[in-house]
Parts: C-alpha cells; sequence; structure tokens
C-alpha cells in the first residue's frame, strides 16, 4: 500500500540496478580484462548481490523512520502480533529486490551477459541471491530498531556494506587483490554469494584460480550456512526487540 501511494520508492529501487550495470559495465569493462565471455558475465553476479544487499537495507531505514514518525505506536494499539510487522517489512524487501533481480537481469541481456547453464540451476541462483538478502534484512530490521534516527542507520549501513561488497570478488577477481585485501575477500560473504551465483548461471571465467579458503572453494555451501545463521539469530532477536519497544 505504501508503495501504491509513494510509487517513487519503486521507482527509484529499480533505476539504481540499471544506473549501476550501465556504469560498471562501460566505465570498468574497458579497463579489465576477464577471459571467456568477457566483463559483463563476470560482472552481472557481483551486480546482482550489490543491489539485493543494499536493498535489504530499507528495512531498517524503514523501521527507524515508522519509530520516529510514530507509526509503531499504532500498531501496538492494534490486535495483532509484533512479529506481523517486522515479517511484513522484510517481506516488502523481498519484493522489491525481486522486482530489481528482472530489471537487472533485462538491462544485463542488453549489454551481452548470457546464462550458460541449466534453467533449474539458474532459479537456483536467483533463489540463492534473494534468500541472502531476505536473511540480511532480519540484520537491518533488527539495526533499525537499536538507533536512535534514521540518518544513523543510513550511515551505518553504509560503513558496513561498501567494505562488504567493494572487498569482494564482485568486480574484479580476488586474486588481483593485495594480499591483506585478498584474504578478507575471500573470507567475505559476499564473495561467496557471489561465486555461487557465477557458478550457478555458468558466469565462471575460465581459468579462475579458487582461493585456499573453505568458503572460496565451497561458495553455495558457505551462502547456505551463512543464511541459517543469520535467521536463527537475527529472527528471535528483532521479535524480541520489538517486544522491548512495545512495553
Amino acid at each position: 500500500m505504501k508503495i501504491i501511494r509513494v510509487p517513487e520508492i519503486l521507482l527509484f529501487s529499480l533505476i539504481q540496478p540499471i544506473m549501476f550495470v550501465l556504469l560498471f559495465t562501460y566505465v570498468f569493462g574497458a579497463a579489465i580484462e576477464i577471459p571467456g565471455d568477457g566483463y559483463e558475465s563476470f560482472l552481472m553476479a557481483g551486480i546482482f548481490a550489490q543491489t539485493v544487499v543494499f536493498g535489504s537495507t530499507y528495512s531498517g531505514a524503514a523501521m527507524a523512520q515508522d519509530l520516529k514518525d510514530g507509526i509503531i505506536d499504532r500498531f501496538r494499539t492494534l490486535p495483532m502480533s509484533g512479529a506481523a510487522v517486522l515479517v511484513g517489512r522484510t517481506n516488502g524487501d523481498l519484493v522489491i529486490n525481486s522486482l530489481s533481480m528482472i530489471v537487472m537481469m533485462l538491462t544485463g541481456l542488453a549489454v551481452g551477459w548470457r546464462v550458460n547453464s541449466s534453467s533449474l540451476e539458474f532459479l537456483a541462483g536467483v533463489g540463492l541471491l534473494l534468500l541472502f538478502a531476505y536473511a540480511f534484512s532480519w540484520v537491518m530490521a533488527f539495526l533499525g530498531m537499536s538507533v536512535k534516527s534514521p540518518e544513523i542507520i543510513n550511515n551505518a549501513s553504509f560503513l558496513i556494506l561498501f567494505p562488504l561488497t567493494f572487498i569482494s570478488n564482485a568486480f574484479v577477481p580476488s586474486e588481483r587483490l593485495p594480499d591483506p585485501l585478498r584474504i578478507f575477500a575471500e573470507w567475505n560473504p559476499v564473495s561467496a554469494l557471489v561465486q555461487a551465483a557465477r557458478e550457478l548461471f555458468g558466469n565462471v571465467p575460465p581459468g579462475t584460480p579458487v582461493g585456499d579458503a573453505w568458503p572460496a572453494q565451497n561458495p553455495i555451501a558457505t551462502v547456505l550456512i551463512g543464511v541459517a545463521v543469520l535467521l536463527l539469530v537475527f529472527v528471535p532477536l528483532s521479535i524480541r526487540k520489538f517486544a522491548t519497544l512495545s512495553r
């Protein structure tokens, strides 16, 4: 209902992935050589991961804004479960991320990206990206209820997400990074998400070395374990935090 009343939320959420695809393809693509299908195929999994991770921050910002505006106080007066607010917020992120994925894929196809795997592997890759984003949105929802203003959650999320997305294998192969950054990238959960998506989409460049770190060698398992841990930890924490706010 909020998206219907404020369509700019959805509009700018869909414009941003188009901008990232075009920007990185034509700016970085001219400077970075990737064997195989080229930089476009290498890039898209990184763009997918970056966009869905950044998109999951909307839950945190929205929760902080609702607390500031007093909307949560209105929810408290209704005969409803407190978990319903959090489930609604996180599922709202999932809808927006799903639409962003569709827009990104269409844009990627336009600039030369292709899927070189089966339909089931493609669907598994999309599902893995959205599942990770959904789990991460619970983290951001918890942070949104833990800060005193929406401005703080916006600044804090960028401080967390920029290193996670850019010090990774999303835009350049991790083996090209300096040793300290390479080690961080190999253990970075976003790197595992990107590598898992590349494998499922059939976009792994030929001859790409696999790091010695366990997440680099087992990216799909790493993502699934990470999703399970995030949900098991932050779903109950968020629900308990909301109940505390309600007192």
